[in-house]
């Protein structure tokens, strides 16, 4: 029992190290396939002892790639970026619909002659724009009050309204025919954030007079985030092991991919102003334009990040604050 105590002890001793070191940041990661996304972010909440931990874009469980998990203080920016565009590998089996439309369905193969790669590409040209897309009947969507995927599995018909989305751009990238009834291609995805790749492959087999279905897919991209410069889950568990300047190393700064809000430096007084969450009209000129959209970066006289803030009738109102107030002087 000794030895299973001290482990014990050690790991209470590291949590709360991680704990009090306060970890704020981005963390790209690359997602295996097989774990969800709560369970990625259930792994660095409980690898960092921090609570807050929140991601920037659902991958669904066969699907692996990039995906931005955004710790402590750095939560507070994660709706800034779930409107970023979003880019995909996908790999598009043909021959067989899914009642899913992806590998984890029930297939249906169909007799129709299965196309040829030219076939496949000028069909995908027809997709690029703006496109109304049908969302899968297994979807997280809710209709009056349900899960669109909880009465695809109870044999019901969620009908699902089809969305607006923009593809921009696909690529065909490579093309296997060694199964001449069953084709597969591989194709680069740029598309709007709400896209459902998995409706693209089923709309992509109905063009082309067939069927399809997703076979694999990998975010390869996401905003500003890159494949290239994810890390691994098990750079993650290592880092850490280490403790938390190793953890801070693989983190990218709150205000990393945020770049196209405008920079505001802020005075010390401002700075205070803003930490208590007050409004503050500069005596100077700030280059944004009016709107609900108009958000701004402001800094310290460090170039720290302190708030992000939007413009409203000639004034900086503080939307997500970064910093805490500065304490109250105790009197005696």
């Amino acid at each position: 029992m000794a030895p299973e105590s001290r482990a014990t002890g050690a790991g209470s001793r590291d949590a709360a190290r991680l704990a009090e070191a306060g970890l704020d940041g981005i963390l790209v990661l690359a997602k295996p396939p097989g774990p969800t996304s709560h369970d990625i972010v259930a792994l660095v909440r409980r690898l960092t002892a921090t609570r807050r931990v929140g991601h920037g874009g659902t991958l669904d469980p066969f699907a692996g790639g990039v995906l931005p998990i955004f710790v402590g203080r750095a939560t507070r920016v994660v709706e800034y970026h779930l409107g970023d565009r979003k880019g995909y590998r996908a790999t598009i089996c043909f021959g067989a619909s899914s009642s899913t439309d992806d590998l984890e369905g029930t297939q249906a193969p169909v007799s129709t002659p299965a196309p040829d790669r030219s076939s496949v590409e000028g069909a995908l040209r027809t997709f690029v724009g703006t496109i109304e897309q049908r969302p899968p009947d297994y979807s997280a969507i809710k209709v009056a009050g349900r899960r669109a995927y909880a009465m695809a599995r109870a044999g019901e018909r969620p009908g699902l309204r089809p969305r607006t989305v923009t593809i921009d751009g696909l690529d065909l990238v490579d093309w296997d025919e060694s199964i001449p009834d069953r084709p597969v291609a591989v194709v680069d995805v740029a598309c709007s954030a709400g896209t459902y790749v998995r409706a693209l492959a089923r709309d992509l087999g109905v063009a082309v007079g067939n069927a399809a279905y997703l076979g694999a897919l990998s975010r390869t991209w996401s905003g500003p985030f890159r494949i290239e410069e994810a890390h691994s889950v098990e750079a993650l568990r290592e880092a850490a092991g280490i403790g938390p300047a190793a953890l801070r190393r693989l983190m990218l700064p709150i205000e990393f991919g945020l770049e196209r809000f405008p920079r505001v430096l802020l005075d010390e007084s401002e700075v205070e102003a803003v930490a208590r969450g007050q409004f503050i009209r500069p005596d100077r000129s700030v280059e944004v334009r009016e709107g609900s959209d108009a958000h701004l970066r402001l800094v310290d006289p460090k170039g720290r990040l302190v708030a992000i803030a939007a413009w409203r009738e000639g004034r900086i109102a503080p939307e997500k604050v970064l910093v805490d107030p500065p304490a109250r002087p105790v009197h005696a």
